[in-house]
């Protein structure tokens, strides 16, 4: 009883009472609590603007779903950002670190579809984002392009070689600036170190090709995927320092001709200050000083980790690492030792790798002439490496393809040794072709005879290859001429140098050349000719074969005309370089072509454009004799306005100094123009239109194209607004040059002769010509000049023929009123000059035969000559005519009310003529 007793009273139960609340307990919680409202409209408002993509989610929710741990997850949101930055690009700039920093975080992932996905972000992202937004955030990406190149895994390998594709077609300068950190990662991807025994004292490391039997390719196969972006990659780092330096690749070395855009400068301008005089350095192109000094360039300042392989010690390093490994790489992919020497048949897998091989040690050897010393480096690389490109490259060469392809289809191609062409479009030509490059740049005059056997076989090659007549691409013709050109300077002697030029010749005799190949070819010739002309006169021995595609220059010129203008140009400045060279061939060529290229009609000087057209005109003081046959034609060409006045006034300036008015002291050129035929062409260009034009013109009547006047036998033929204004242009010129002739009273005899030949008789003359014979006459007068009767009478209907069209101009035709000011000029200009020119102008003005509609353009005429000043005393002088013709008007307007025209003549005649005004004054009357 006792225990029971206890253990109820340890456990008594509390009794409730009805209505009474529950006691709390001692350990109860408080569950009470109170809320407030939180306001955050702004942070919503973001959130709201933010695009999304059709899953709903934005930017920041898809940057957040690259750190899931599920494949899945990652891969959508790569998904998620292309489809998102496809549709809103402005997400990009704003948003351009964080997309950056997690996509290249992906390189390395573990699951090969989210790095697909992350490649073909990249592949879009690279199309969006230009190089200079992408600068300050390539160095993570190229950290993480290492680390991918260097990971363990087989695939995370493979992938980054996709990343590396992307990044050298986008960005190739921004990845060459960490060329160092790259190569080497290019040389673990298929190699690996090796310490040797008997090098541990020197703490130096070998590499040997490595075999990953885990790989889904054959170690052949990746080597030959890691080689061609290597191959790639150089190519990349050759191109960005070729920027600094001119002598880089073939094509722009052989570029002897390289375009230069001269200063052309008005000094009329520029002595109105109308026009300032910018000086450029050397036109634009480099100088080249001859000095034993050099600069030193601001990479010699870096550290040698920096430069990458500006730096001879890094290349020389790189160079020692990856030959061996490549020299490999040949020796697997090369044919059995039992093979033939000639003819040897690769397979396709085998000659890609060849042809990467040699590709990379082409531009290798590319970079190494970028140094200062390429002297001192080609012998480093003879003295290393001759020895086992001979045993190893030379041993089969040449190489050719087993084509192991079933032909469906007869190709014509396939007729061409030379065309043969595996799956991946790698021919044994260029294979071929690219390790003859490599070893001719091995050799030199003073290892001729050492390198006799193996050049020799070169040398058939290349000869072979040039005259077999197959179709050559640019690239192939390239090579080709670069290996060419090394023979010839090696072996500098003619009976080593024609046979090589002549195979070239037979070359470029091919019909149908792609404009590329010629080019090339072209650019070849050029600079075999110039080598050629820069040797003195004792040891020249001029090539037959290159003095007979000199002559032929000018006439592929004359047949290319319009066809292909880019052509033409090099044509024109290769022929332009041999005639200022005096090349007796070529002017002999040019002087018999010169009637189809400055054809008026069709000839090569009017199809090209203006630029063309000048180096053209330049040539014409090249030619060995000017006919006047060539003259007619030239003269045409300067009034038919198919070329510019400017281009025209150079034309003229150039007969000038070819004919025996220049001035020199010293006969340059024996009857290169004759006199005759100079005064010919200054004439015909003077009057602006052909015999059968203007013959053609004297049946035009009536308006809009004819000015006629009662009063002048001559009516003017109204020409265009662009017509005049060249002709005039060309006038003034052919003005100066006739000022400039000594004997001005025998020019001013044969101009009047001229004059009174081809014009004096006609009815219907041009505006601009009439214009032009007066501007020609006032430069040419003097006073020991006499003028004829008829010549007279001639230029005063000429005069009052223009002064009529121009007092009847209507106001609304702007195109004629910009001739007013040069044809009153010239019209005031001969009145001043002439006073028998203003006397017989003033008896011609017969009132009575004219119609009433024109007496207030007579007394308009009347009043303007009158407040003229230069023709003041002249007007006093002819008093009695101009009184006779004003009452011959009130005669004619009698009995009807006064109008306010013939109110102005009165008074114009009573204040300059009537009072007789001993002082003209200056007045000069605007119309």
């Amino acid at each position: 009883m006792t225990k029971k007793r206890k253990r109820q009273e340890d456990f008594q139960k509390v009794k409730l009472k009805v209505g009474k609340k529950k006691p709390k307990l001692e350990n109860a919680t408080d569950t009470t609590f109170k809320t407030k409202a939180i306001q955050i409209p702004e942070q919503l408002k973001e959130d709201g603007v933010l695009p999304t993509q059709n899953r709903k989610l934005n930017i920041k929710d898809l940057l957040s779903q690259m750190h899931h741990y599920s494949p899945g997850v990652k891969h959508n949101a790569l998904l998620g950002l292309k489809e998102l930055l496809s549709q809103y690009p402005f997400v990009i700039d704003a948003h351009l670190s964080s997309i950056i920093s997690e996509v290249a975080a992906v390189f390395t992932d573990k699951d090969s579809s989210v790095r697909g996905a992350a490649v073909h972000l990249l592949q879009f992202l690279a199309s969006k984002i230009r190089a200079e937004q992408i600068a300050p955030f390539f160095p993570l990406v190229s950290a993480h392009l290492s680390s991918a190149m260097t990971h363990i895994s087989e695939g995370i390998q493979e992938d980054s070689l996709k990343v590396l594709d992307v990044l050298l077609e986008a960005y190739p300068a921004l990845l060459t600036d960490r060329s160092v950190i790259l190569l080497k990662n290019f040389v673990e991807l298929i190699s690996h170190q090796q310490l040797s025994k008997r090098l541990k004292s020197r703490d130096k490391l070998s590499w040997m090709l490595s075999v990953n039997p885990n790989r889904r390719v054959t170690s052949q196969q990746w080597r030959l995927n890691v080689l061609i972006r290597l191959k790639k990659f150089l190519q990349a780092v050759v191109d960005a320092s070729s920027d600094t330096e001119d002598e880089g690749l073939q094509e722009q070395k052989d570029n002897s001709h390289s375009v230069r855009n001269p200063i052309c400068i008005s000094w009329k301008l520029h002595a109105n200050n109308q026009q300032h005089i910018q000086l450029f350095d050397s036109g634009g192109l480099r100088p080249k000083i001859n000095s034993s000094f050099r600069l030193r360039s601001l990479t010699s300042v870096m550290d040698s980790a920096e430069k990458g392989l500006s730096s001879a010690e890094n290349l020389k390093g790189f160079i020692e690492i990856i030959i061996p490994l490549l020299i490999e790489c040949w020796i697997e992919a090369s044919p059995a030792q039992s093979a033939p020497i000639l003819g040897n048949l690769l397979e396709s897998e085998s000659q890609q790798l060849m042809q990467q091989v040699l590709s990379i040690i082409h531009l290798l050897w590319k970079l190494t002439k970028r140094h200062d010393e390429t002297y001192k480096m080609e012998l480093w690389l003879r003295m290393n490496y001759l020895v086992d490109f001979k045993h190893h490259f030379m041993r089969h060469f040449p190489y050719s393809l087993q084509d192991t392809v079933k032909h469906k289809k007869k190709d014509p191609c396939k007729s061409n040794r030379n065309c043969v062409k595996s799956s991946n479009n790698v021919d044994h030509l260029l294979l071929n072709l690219t390790l003859c490059d490599i070893m001719v740049s091995l050799a030199s005059t003073s290892t001729l005879q050492t390198d006799s056997g193996w050049l020799d076989m070169i040398r058939k090659f290349v000869t072979d290859t040039l005259q077999d007549g197959s179709k050559l691409n640019s690239k192939q013709v390239n090579r080709l001429l670069g290996v060419t050109w090394r023979l010839m300077q090696i072996q500098q002697n003619k009976v080593a140098t024609e046979p090589l030029i002549k195979a070239v010749y037979m070359l470029y005799q091919q019909r149908n050349l792609l404009f590329p190949v010629r080019t090339l070819l072209l650019k070849f010739f050029s600079r075999v000719y110039l080598k050629e002309d820069l040797r003195t006169q004792r040891i020249r021995s001029r090539s037959k074969v290159l003095s007979r595609w000199l002559a032929g220059l000018p006439q592929q010129l004359a047949l290319l005309g319009l066809r292909n203008p880019e052509l033409s140009n090099q044509l024109i400045d290769i022929i332009h370089s041999a005639a200022s060279r005096s090349n007796k061939e070529l002017l002999q060529s040019l002087q018999a072509t010169a009637a189809r290229i400055y054809d008026p009609l069709e000839g090569t000087l009017v199809l090209l454009p203006a630029e063309a057209q000048r180096r053209l005109v330049q040539l014409v003081y090249f030619l060995p004799c000017l006919p006047a046959s060539l003259l007619a034609c030239l003269s045409r060409c300067c009034i038919m306005g198919r070329m510019s006045s400017d281009l025209a006034a150079t034309l003229i300036g150039i007969l000038h100094m070819r004919s025996s008015f220049a001035g020199w002291k010293c006969q340059v050129q024996d009857n290169s123009v004759n006199d005759v035929d100079y005064f010919s062409f200054l004439f015909s260009t003077l009057i602006g239109f052909s015999r059968e034009e203007l013959t053609s013109l004297q049946g035009i009547r009536g308006k809009p194209h004819i000015s006629q006047t009662q009063l002048s036998p001559i009516r003017l033929y109204l020409t265009d607004l662009d017509q005049f204004l060249h002709h005039w242009a060309v006038t003034e010129v052919i003005c100066h040059s006739l000022s400039t002739i000594p004997s001005q009273s025998q020019c001013f005899d044969i101009l009047q002769t001229g004059i009174c030949k081809y014009l004096v008789g006609l009815v219907v003359i041009p505006d601009s010509t009439a214009g032009s014979v007066l501007c020609a006459i006032n430069k040419l007068l003097d006073q020991a000049c006499i003028i004829s009767e008829n010549l007279h009478r001639f230029l005063a209907s000429c005069c009052y023929s223009l002064l009529y069209f121009l007092l009847t101009i209507d106001r609304e035709d702007a195109e004629h009123l910009q001739k007013r000011d040069m044809l009153w000029g010239s019209c005031i200009s001969a009145l001043a000059l002439l006073p028998r020119l203003l006397r017989l102008m003033l008896q011609s003005l017969q009132v009575s035969r004219i119609c009433r509609e024109e007496l207030p353009v007579v007394a308009q005429l009347l009043r303007l000559l009158m407040q003229h000043g230069q023709l003041r005393s002249h007007m006093i002088t002819n008093e009695f005519l101009v009184q006779q013709i004003i009452k011959d008007i009130m005669t004619l307007k009698s009995g009807e009310v006064q109008e306010q025209w013939l109110t102005d003549l009165h008074y114009c005649f009573n204040i300059y003529l009537a009072s007789h005004p001993q002082t003209p004054g200056p007045i000069n009357t605007v119309y």
